[in-house]
């Protein structure tokens, strides 16, 4: 009973410390050090000021005059950056369950796993997400519970069902026949997928994602075989742009990414098997490539442990690797490229993991960290409110013990994070 009572009593310190920050009220940040995302520079001993949620003022200390009666936080000792983002997570899946083990999870658990996820991840410095995929539209009802402050999580753009073929990467293969089991966002030919289009938008989705090649975590398919004609991308594309909707294609082999760029997506998600001739194209066309490259690692390490099928195992250890090495090979051309993790691949949290590969294959830690704030704001369509501490953005703030542009590894350990200017972790 003493363990609940006082659980209650840190719960009603921090909505009472949330609210103290909120709207209506001016905060001053004092920071040791800034990363500056939109100049690429780090700043030193700059002052963060901000009302009513978001930034008003940006500059050195000896400049900025903090208004009387500001409350002020004192992160001079920190590194402060802008909140993170995430443009590829599950964040209704779990980590624990893949393969048979994810039949016993039903839409309502699904979703109840969104909000114990949506604040792990804000808590670890992802201050929005897009989520790509979720079955009943759970993330619809996640994205608006946070923005109508029931729970604590990120912003969200939201796919709803992913679209894909019968029997593809985004259907259901895992029962046999006598079940009669179809994915909720299965749709053949140009016209039934722009019905599905129009579908997803009508229950709450912000975007609209689709399986253009098979997976790894999927049944039956061919990891890099394509899936869905040019024909059926290229109507899939353009009825959801028609509807203000951007575009997300999951995609692994060669001809499909290729395919999904002719189509006019906005992004191609994994990208594992591009060529020379997909990366010119994504080049030619300011399509973004979102590369998981982290999340080859625990599904190798642990994969068999959660649940995942062999032949799952198999497609992973056939192309993680050449997914690494042709992440190194976009970045040098100069592709346009957001962080994307596959979160729910796995544990959620562990978001921040990612940032060490990419400098390992060839960014350095400013790139990596523009990956997921300025250019992943500007592929998520809030480019002027999300993605860097600058006038008029919101007051989405995280701060790490040490400077992240000498040892990127950093990030994966947060030690403050604001949101709209509400402290959630201090």
């Amino acid at each position: 009973m003493r363990s609940i009572k006082q659980a209650g009593m840190v719960l009603g310190l921090l909505m009472l410390a949330q609210a103290a920050w909120g709207e209506g009220s001016q905060v001053a940040v004092r920071a040791g050090q800034l990363v500056d995302v939109q100049q690429g520079t780090l700043q030193k001993d700059q002052v963060i000021l901000i009302s009513d949620g978001r930034i008003t003022q940006v500059g050195p200390a000896a400049s900025v005059s903090i208004p009387e009666g500001a409350k002020i936080i004192d992160l001079s000792t920190k590194t402060v950056l802008p909140g993170l983002i995430d443009m590829h997570d599950h964040i209704t899946g779990d980590h624990r369950f893949h393969g048979y083990g994810g039949l016993a999870i039903s839409v309502p658990r699904e979703a109840l796993y969104g909000v114990t996820n949506s604040r792990i991840t804000l808590n670890a410095g992802f201050t929005t997400i897009r989520n790509v995929g979720a079955s009943g539209y759970t993330d619809v009802a996640l994205r608006d519970a946070i923005n109508d402050g029931e729970i604590v999580g990120p912003r969200m753009r939201v796919s709803g069902p992913a679209l894909g073929i019968t029997g593809g990467h985004c259907d259901n293969n895992l029962l046999p026949r006598e079940y009669d089991v179809t994915a909720e966002g299965v749709a053949n030919g140009p016209w039934a997928v722009r019905a599905k289009v129009r579908e997803v938008i009508k229950y709450g989705a912000d975007l609209i994602k689709f399986c253009a090649t098979g997976g790894v975590l999927s049944k039956g398919d061919s990891v890099g075989g394509q899936q869905y004609t040019l024909e059926e991308m290229t109507a899939l594309v353009d009825e959801a742009h028609m509807h203000g909707r951007k575009v997300a294609a999951h995609a692994h082999g060669a001809q499909g990414i290729k395919t999904a760029i002719l189509a006019g997506v906005d992004s191609v998600e994994h990208s594992s098997l591009i060529d020379d001739e997909g990366i010119k194209l994504a080049k030619e066309r300011g399509t973004y490539l979102v590369m998981d490259i982290y999340n080859d690692t625990f599904i190798l390490e642990h994969g068999a442990e959660v649940g995942m099928l062999q032949e799952s195992l198999d497609k992973e250890r056939a192309i993680g690797q050449l997914q690494r090495d042709n992440f190194r090979k976009a970045h040098a051309a100069g592709v346009k490229m957001a962080f994307g993790s596959d979160g729910a691949v796995y544990p959620h949290g562990d978001n921040g993991k990612q940032f060490a590969y990419m400098v390992e294959y060839g960014m350095t830690p400013m790139q990596a960290i523009q990956a997921a704030t300025v250019a992943a704001a500007d592929l998520l369509g809030w480019k002027e409110d999300v993605g860097a501490i600058a006038p008029g953005f919101y007051a989405d703030i995280i701060a790490v013990d040490s400077n992240p542009l000498d040892d990127v590894s950093v990030l994966e350990n947060v030690s403050f994070v604001m949101k709209g200017g509400n402290v959630y972790k201090d």
